[in-house]
């Protein structure tokens, strides 16, 4: 009976990994489609990947005499460069729509690749101003969107609220914009990867227990962007692990 059970449970398993393989397929083809609409430069782009791979791995293995018994792994390389380079300017595409609209800040924050600890709209104003906090290697950032003759002031306040608790740890202030002094949306995580690590992961979750009871102040804010072809940030996680 046992072993019926198993044998049950084991076809399940494999059922719902084949779908969940399906569902992953479907939306890679789905972005690609989407991509292609708007990005006419993709496909050429792609195809050139693939043969300039290809072909400098033909070139390596030409003079060891061996290009032959290289091709097949000069192909396979050539199908990856591909489709990074699709995955880089599907990421540019979705981050070029969600660019300046309310919650665009929260948004990327939430799709952060390693180990940060975001809490959205910790303090916001009625124009969809909004400060956000990250906590992780560096220590803990403020991340403002919105005028900035308003999310400074709103910067100053939640700097002295979360300064009270936290001691020496470190706090930086962050304003996503286009102007001198604020950094670029698209730019965001590289921003934060280059801050200075301050910080073990113990710390981390002994700051965020800590931070835990300020909660949060100010008007709702949305809880990111929907610009047309957002979703294709699940792609981007189907990329990376592939």
């Amino acid at each position: 009976m046992a072993g019926k059970l198993d044998k049950e449970a084991a076809k399940q398993a494999k059922k719902e990994k084949r779908a969940a393989s399906k569902a992953r397929r479907g939306q890679i083809f789905e972005a690609f489609k989407m991509q292609r609409k708007e990005d006419k430069a993709l496909i050429p782009l792609m195809v050139g990947a693939i043969l300039v791979v290809t072909g400098v791995v033909f070139g390596v293995g030409f003079i060891f005499n061996i290009q032959w018994a290289l091709l097949p792994f000069g192909i396979v390389l050539g199908v990856l460069a591909a489709v990074i380079l699709f995955g880089r300017r599907v990421q540019r595409t979705v981050y070029s729509k969600a660019d300046g609209q309310p919650g665009a800040a929260a948004w990327a924050l939430e799709n952060l690749r390693g180990r940060w600890k975001v809490t959205p709209t910790v303090a916001a104003t009625t124009q969809l101003d909004a400060v956000h906090r990250v906590l992780g290697g560096p220590g803990v950032i403020l991340v403002a969107e919105g005028a900035p003759h308003r999310v400074k002031s709103l910067l100053a306040q939640e700097k002295k609220r979360v300064s009270r608790l936290v001691g020496d740890t470190p706090i930086y202030n962050v304003t996503i914009g286009n102007e001198e002094g604020e950094v670029p949306l698209k730019k965001l995580q590289g921003y934060l990867m280059k801050l200075p690590r301050n910080l073990k992961p113990g710390q981390v979750d002994a700051l965020e227990a800590k931070l835990a009871a300020l909660g949060n102040r100010g008007a709702a804010m949305p809880k990111g962007p929907m610009p047309a072809g957002a979703k294709m940030r699940n792609v981007q996680r189907t990329i990376r692990r592939r």
